[in-house]
């Protein structure tokens, strides 16, 4: 399916996954709509990419905060209004602490973001997708969503919670051609562990010591490999892991 001219709009673009697939998209000749919180970094990657003759929009919002999110989606111009792909990306982890230790603010951050946060922002777009009969949803959850692992409990559930949202949305929209799919990583070396640990670049260095991680591009490749399947080709469910993991929990590291 060719995409060129195609709006595209991504979460959690500034940094890691999102700006990947930003970029990747880009190559394509996709017209880009990137939201994310941190404004600064989101302007810096729309100018890059600006100088490389890609139309881009940026919309600095937190995909938390629900009036946030529909403004922002109702104040696009007509002529972006159309968005052909939607990639639900932002998304955290934070601590690994057990669950009578946790922080219940992390809680709340984490399932405002990934589960609340996905869902105001395909409130705010489904709509016109469903009007025009056509669309492609593209979910970022992860191995977390499929198995637990110990220090997970609420993180797990949150992308437990992305599957159950992404198999329950393509029932809702049976009949209709738009496409809904998630796209499941395992170990992703970005800031991802960084902020986990709030900052603790060493402990979030040691997640990958002793084996190849996958890199942010590994996953956009993956998005854009679903994204442009035929329309008539779902890709419902990616696995994508690095070579030397086996599960969330059981992975080969090189001595």
């Amino acid at each position: 399916m060719d995409l060129k001219g195609r709006v595209v709009f991504i979460t959690g673009a500034s940094a890691g996954i999102g700006e990947a697939c930003a970029r990747a998209f880009a190559e394509l000749g996709c017209r880009l709509i990137l939201s994310a919180r941190r404004g600064e970094r989101l302007e810096a990657l729309r100018r890059e990419l600006l100088d490389s003759g890609v139309d881009v929009l940026v919309l600095p919002m937190d995909v938390r905060n629900r009036r946030e999110v529909e403004t922002a989606v109702d104040s696009l111009p007509p002529d972006w209004r159309e968005i052909e792909v939607l990639v639900n990306n932002a998304g955290l982890a934070l601590g690994l602490a057990p669950l009578h230790e946790g922080e219940v603010d992390d809680w709340d951050r984490m399932i405002d973001t990934n589960v609340k946060g996905l869902l105001y922002v395909t409130r705010a777009v489904l709509p016109g997708m469903v009007e025009r009969n056509r669309g492609h949803i593209i979910n970022i959850g992860s191995i977390a969503g499929r198995e637990v692992y110990r220090g997970g409990t609420v993180y797990c559930a949150t992308k437990h919670a992305v599957r159950a949202i992404t198999l329950g949305l393509r029932l809702d929209l049976l009949g209709t051609d738009i496409r809904v799919i998630t796209v499941d990583p395992g170990m992703v070396e970005t800031e991802f562990s960084i902020v986990r640990f709030k900052g603790d670049v060493e402990r979030a260095r040691e997640v990958y010591e002793g084996l190849q991680p996958l890199t942010a591009r590994d996953i956009a490749d993956a998005v854009v490999y679903c994204a442009t399947r035929p329309p008539h080709v779902n890709i419902s469910e990616m696995v994508v892991m690095p070579t030397h993991q086996a599960s969330a929990t059981k992975v080969y590291r090189q001595k």
